[in-house]
């Protein structure tokens, strides 16, 4: 009979909008995920997570556990008619959107690091600021008309809302008479740029905001301390560790994958040893309890596995960006998009991405004996797991040599003239994988818009 109860998740969109599902009592998390997919018609999240708020934090579910363990004894009460809140959000940042094939699910991503960006606090990067709401008014207003005259001019300035693209300490810093005279002459300078385009540079600048793609878990330094004061930040390329002094974050470390040894957590003391050559010493802190350890372990060891699933499609990408702007291509771009779907699918980039998001079984720091653990529903049990993240020298998600197609696809070739290449290519391998990327697949009747 039990088995026969439902139970109503509403999930709440980064874009304020929300879906609900009914499930089971013993449904999974994955029951919902699956249902979020449905209704948003997209085949994969896997940058996202399902999330609950605990403790004032949000912790990212594991697909493969009941949603009993996230809602505990309200979830078995019978007579429950509220649904109960999840989440959608960004699991797992990334270096660069191109890497998103799908145009819902990178509006998603772009809505929620514009929401990240109203609330950010990094008052010492002003600057990058008024080029993030340039490329959001793009973005979203496409291309300011020119106009004459004084009352057109006035009617100009008042097109956008302050509040709606900078950070309330920045509107009180510079006045909003400030931010509607500047504002618009910043956003003409993007005139051409189409809004795709400036969805795509808005989130590669918000990639350098200090605290704009970055999930923050809160920690205490040690057990007795009654607020928590340490924020470990999981960022794209490792981890960054703050001390909120006085309401201000004060950065203390700031360690790559490349020099982090391992984590290490026993219940809810967490640790975090660099490689020896930094000489630091093992840094422990305390969460908030053996669950949250748990949780945050199993998102430091999948994101670490993203960046080394990804980082040589970022690094073509990145390639092909650098030849644009050093005039390498001359005309319009051809983009394949459904041909780099498959291909990516096929070289199992998309899978790799998506096991992150499942790591169902998959993670070494998350075995069954640890979920069985968890199932005690003591949380202070004893349990150790230890984490390595060496990055191997020679690690690729494919041989250099073949990713030519990522470059190619994305950009596609240039349509008119011939490419000169730095002289020291000169007979090089480079040069060879340049030509076939340029001349291959070119559809000239098909632009990048």
């Amino acid at each position: 009979m039990r088995t026969k109860q439902k139970r109503r998740v509403c999930i709440l969109l980064p874009n304020k909008q929300h879906l609900d599902c009914t499930v089971t009592v013993k449904a999974k998390a994955q029951e919902v995920l699956t249902s979020v997919l449905k209704q948003l018609g997209v085949t994969d999240l896997y940058i996202f997570g399902l999330a609950v708020l605990r403790d004032n934090e949000y912790l990212f579910l594991d697909l493969g556990l009941k949603l009993s363990k996230y809602f505990g004894k309200r979830w078995n009460r019978s007579s429950i008619t509220v649904p109960f809140i999840v989440f959608l959000r960004v699991q797992y940042y990334i270096e660069n959107g191109q890497l998103i094939l799908s145009s819902k699910v990178q509006q998603l991503y772009y809505t929620e690091l514009r929401q990240k960006v109203l609330r950010s606090q990094s008052r010492q990067q002003e600057a990058l600021f008024f080029q993030l709401a340039a490329s959001a008014l793009q973005a979203e207003v496409g291309d300011l008309e020119r106009r004459v005259g004084n009352e057109e001019e006035e009617e100009e300035r008042c097109y956008f809302l302050p509040e709606d693209y900078f950070p309330s300490w920045l509107i009180k810093r510079r006045g909003r008479d400030y931010l509607l005279q500047h504002g618009p002459a910043l956003h003409g300078d993007l005139r051409g740029v189409t809004r795709s385009q400036a969805t795509l540079q808005f989130i590669k600048e918000a990639g350098s905001l200090q605290d704009g793609p970055v999930t923050f878990y809160r920690m205490r330094q040690n057990k007795r301390e009654r607020r928590s004061s340490i924020l470990l930040g999981v960022v794209v390329k490792g981890v960054h560790i703050y001390e909120e002094v006085e309401g201000k974050l004060c950065l203390l470390y700031d360690l790559s994958w490349t020099n982090i040894d391992r984590f290490t957590f026993q219940g809810r003391r967490f640790e975090v040893a660099a490689v020896g050559s930094l000489c630091l010493p093992e840094l422990v802190y305390y969460t908030h309890s053996a669950f949250h350890s748990k949780h945050i372990l199993r998102h430091l060891t999948n994101s670490h596995r993203l960046h080394i699933d990804t980082r040589d499609a970022v690094s073509y990408i990145q390639q092909l960006e650098d030849m644009e702007a050093s005039h390498f291509y001359k005309e319009a771009y051809i983009c394949d998009t459904a041909g780099l779907r498959q291909r990516l699918q096929t070289d199992n980039l998309t899978s790799s991405m998506s096991d992150c998001s499942a790591a169902a079984g998959t993670s070494t720091a998350w075995s069954k004996e640890e979920e069985e653990e968890e199932a005690e529903e003591d949380e202070e049990s004893f349990t150790e797991v230890e984490l390595c993240v060496d990055e191997p020298e020679e690690v690729f998600v494919d041989d250099p040599a073949e990713v030519s197609w990522l470059a190619e696809l994305i950009r596609g070739a240039s349509v008119d003239g011939a490419v000169v290449f730095p002289s020291s290519w000169e007979g090089s391998e480079e040069k060879d994988l340049m030509n076939e990327l340029l001349w291959t697949h070119v559809q000239p009747e098909e632009k990048l818009t």
